[in-house]
Formats: structure tokens, C-alpha cells, sequence
């Protein structure tokens, strides 16, 4: 299944992985999500990390203010590919998702940060290229996208949207839309790629009914 050099074969995949609870921040295999690292505990986590495949889970914690907060059950794996260092003492890192993972059992804790035992099995596509053409309509698409967008304040380059694949627009728009936590998490556990479209498809009409947020062009 691994496509390049640096990408993970399925039966390599860390048995226990480190996790970086972070509410609203949603990864999914494929998509692409920069991180500011800066509490001790995660700049640990991070450069263990480097030094051992570049590899930690992003998880959302059902309950936000505590701490240790209980944690969704799927999560997913993603993969250092960039970091940088800068001179407050912070790293600035880009994530590549690999695969999502059901958390399994609590190890204990390195260096302040959490560990847990990973299951993938039932996420082994995860790892495949994402399917060229999925199960809707992308004019009816961009369509929604354009009312949420008007809507929200947004602002899109319009033309180059149709040239992108559309499961990799589905994965970067529910990566970047202003969901709730628990919608980022629906998204995350949707079954397949054109499940994920269908229920962006909805968050985004009723985005468009009820906008929460003004922003700037994405």
C-alpha cells in the first residue's frame, strides 16, 4: 500500500502511538495540517517524534477543559514533513495524515505526554491513493461551497477549485471549514471518501443557513 519511500506500510504502523489531543483541529489521510508547537509536554512528544518516524495521532477530546480530558476513539496517524525552529522556543510543524486508528488502551505517560495503543484494521484503505472520481455531482459542489462561502465572508479562487481532485477538496474543506468539534469528528469517521463529500455537502447548506463566522480567503 505505501506509495513512496517515506510513507508507512500498513504492517509497520506504530502498535502504540503518541497523541496530541487538540479540539476543532481535524487531520485526515492525505490532507496537510500545520501545527504550533509550544507547551513542554508536546515539544517533547514532538522530538521524540522526529527521532522515531516522525509519527504521532491527532485525537479530539470529547471534553476540552479537562485535563487528562477523555478523548473520540478514532484518530489519525499523521506524519512529520516539515519543522522548523524558531527563536522563542516553539516548532512550527506540518502534519501529512497516513491513516486513521481506533485508541485502544492507555499507556503511561512520556515525558508529560499521552500514549495509547492503536488499532488500524478497520482503516486500511486509508493507505490506497483516494479514489479519481467520486459519487457526486462536483458542479452541485462548488455550487453549496459558493452560498457558504458568500455567507461566511469567504473568498475563493474560484477556477482553480475545478481543476482540483475532488476527494482532495473534500479533504482540504473539512480540514479548513470553521466546524464544530463534533462535526470535524463526523467527518473524520466517515466511512469512505464520497461519505465525507455527502456530509461536508450538508455541514456546508447549513452553514450557509445559519453562517457563524465571517473569514478571509482561504
Amino acid at each position: 500500500m505505501s506509495t513512496h519511500f517515506f510513507q508507512p506500510r500498513f504492517d509497520d504502523l506504530p502498535k502504540v502511538v503518541p497523541v496530541f489531543p487538540l479540539s476543532g483541529a481535524l487531520l485526515l489521510p492525505g490532507g496537510h495540517l500545520p501545527l504550533n508547537i509550544f507547551e513542554p509536554r508536546y515539544l517533547a512528544m514532538t522530538l521524540d517524534a522526529l527521532g522515531h518516524g516522525r509519527l504521532l495521532a491527532m485525537a479530539q477530546p470529547r471534553q476540552p477543559d479537562a485535563d487528562p480530558a477523555p478523548l473520540y476513539s478514532v484518530a489519525c496517524l499523521g506524519r512529520i514533513i516539515s519543522f522548523i525552529e524558531t527563536e522563542d522556543g516553539r516548532l512550527g510543524i506540518t502534519l501529512v495524515g497516513v491513516c486513521r486508528l481506533r485508541l485502544g488502551a492507555e499507556h503511561e505517560e512520556v515525558h508529560g505526554y499521552r500514549r495509547f495503543e492503536a488499532e488500524y484494521g478497520p482503516y486500511a484503505d486509508d493507505l490506497n491513493p483516494p479514489p479519481a472520481v467520486l459519487a457526486t455531482d462536483p458542479t452541485a459542489f462548488l455550487s453549496v461551497l459558493r452560498t457558504y462561502a458568500d455567507a461566511n465572508g469567504l473568498s475563493f479562487d474560484w477556477k482553480a477549485l475545478r481543476d482540483v481532485p475532488q476527494a482532495a477538496l473534500v479533504t482540504s474543506l473539512a480540514m479548513a471549514c470553521p466546524f464544530e468539534p463534533r462535526e470535524k469528528q463526523a467527518l473524520l469517521e466517515a466511512e469512505t471518501h464520497t461519505d465525507r463529500a455527502n456530509l461536508l455537502t450538508s455541514l456546508l447548506r447549513i452553514g450557509a443557513a445559519s453562517p457563524i463566522t465571517g473569514g478571509s480567503t482561504q
